[in-house]
């Protein structure tokens, strides 16, 4: 192929608006200056708790399933996990044909735009609505199907959830999905069950479908937070109108496992699942042996729990005094005011060595403004002492 061939090829616009994502743009901003102290990164949202010790046994036990081709839906043994930690945890039954396992919940929360987005709503391009900021694979998810992303503020003022009552009707009726994370990544704040209500009669209002990011909902201080499933079966809402994602990447610190699922109304799923059956990624079977048994032990759940509720209470501790400091909810995310977020990750690295995420790169900029251009995005998954080191550090060095 000649140069002025290649030159000549033409790629899709689809994508040609999306930002650079946020780690390489973190390292583009930050590596070209020394650490001013040995380097600790809070960055990430990996945990770096430990994972239960009966992983590695019952892989070995199961590797035989390494020999076969893996049930794409998840097996009889891992539907039936996830169908019960469901009842234990929300009170509510779903049977396992709404039910999809997934080779983590960022292929879930994509492909089912992919299988569930119309083309067209009411003759128009619809929208997909999502917090601002938010998850970066809502709007991929978005422009793949050829609908419009449309970034809701989610900030102090609203409670770091989108207002739902300051969406235009009209804008409602051009809906056709709505993605929510609750607990929220950044902030890590609650939608109350009042709050779950109301965006679900809006959907039945308006004829949307509701996308549930649920997968923070294990790691909370005082008080589970609710679901979506529970709040729709208990007000009655069309099944069909909510799906909902969780995993065990958090839950259980297992981020490389890549095992969650989607919960939704029985034509929805079947949905996924065919699409799944044409382009999926199935999870191996001996990891779905894994997934099976974290999903019906609760036990280090709980330990991993108080583990982070030290974190939460270091944190308090540590940053409490600092003007417009939030505890979160939920989650292990800190959001932090700093005036500037790049100017305030930048100076951190260059004088202390601690690494932070500017919180305008997990958000887009609408009419001129970026929700997330005044925080830093701090991650507590480093083990607790290194982690207060990092938050007293960071306090000298951005507000003492």
């Amino acid at each position: 192929m000649t140069p002025d061939h290649e030159a000549a090829m033409d790629f899709p616009e689809r994508f040609s608006d999306l930002p650079e994502y946020a780690f390489p743009r973190l390292r583009a901003l930050l590596d070209s200056h020394k650490p001013g102290g040995a380097p600790l990164a809070m960055t990430i949202g990996e945990p770096q708790h430990p994972y239960p010790d009966w992983v590695g046994p019952t892989i070995a036990a199961a590797a035989q399933g390494f020999g076969k081709y893996p049930v794409n839906e998840g097996s009889e043994m891992l539907l039936g996990a996830i169908s019960g930690w469901i009842a234990r945890r929300y009170g509510i039954a779903v049977p396992q044909d709404r039910l999809l396992a997934l080779n983590g919940t960022r292929e879930g929360l994509y492909n089912a735009a992919m299988a569930l987005c119309p083309e067209a709503k009411g003759g128009q391009r619809p929208l997909v609505l999502m917090p601002n900021p938010f998850y970066q694979v809502y709007a991929v998810a978005a422009l793949s199907v050829g609908a419009e992303p449309r970034y809701l503020p989610a900030t102090g003022e609203t409670g770091f959830l989108p207002d739902l009552d300051a969406i235009a009707p009209e804008t409602l009726d051009r809906t056709a999905i709505f993605y929510l994370c609750s607990p929220s990544n950044p902030q890590g704040a609650v939608a109350s069950e009042a709050y779950l209500k109301r965006l679900l009669e809006l959907a039945e209002r308006h004829d949307f479908r509701v996308f549930a990011d649920e997968c923070y909902s294990e790691i909370w201080r005082e008080t589970p937070p609710p679901g979506a499933l529970a709040v729709a079966e208990a007000m009655g809402a069309d099944p069909e109108r909510l799906v909902v994602f969780n995993s065990l990447s958090k839950r259980s610190n297992l981020p490389g496992l890549r095992a969650g699922f989607a919960a939704g109304g029985p034509e929805s799923i079947r949905r996924m699942r065919q699409l799944r059956n044409y382009a999926g990624a199935p999870l191996p079977l001996p990891l779905q042996a894994v997934a099976a048994k974290a999903w019906s032990d609760e036990e280090h759940v709980v330990e991993n729990r108080a583990l982070y509720a030290a974190k939460f209470d270091i944190a308090d501790a540590v940053l409490g005094g600092v003007p417009g400091y939030a505890a979160p909810e939920a989650g292990f995310f800190l959001w932090l005011p700093v005036g500037d977020g790049e100017t305030a990750a930048l100076k951190l690295w260059r004088e202390t060595g601690v690494r932070v995420l500017p919180g305008a790169y997990l958000g887009r900029e609408v009419n001129g403004e970026n929700p997330g251009k005044g925080y830093v995005r701090v991650a507590m998954v480093a083990p607790a002492d290194e982690m207060q080191r990092g938050l007293e550090t960071l306090r000298s060095c951005l507000y003492d």
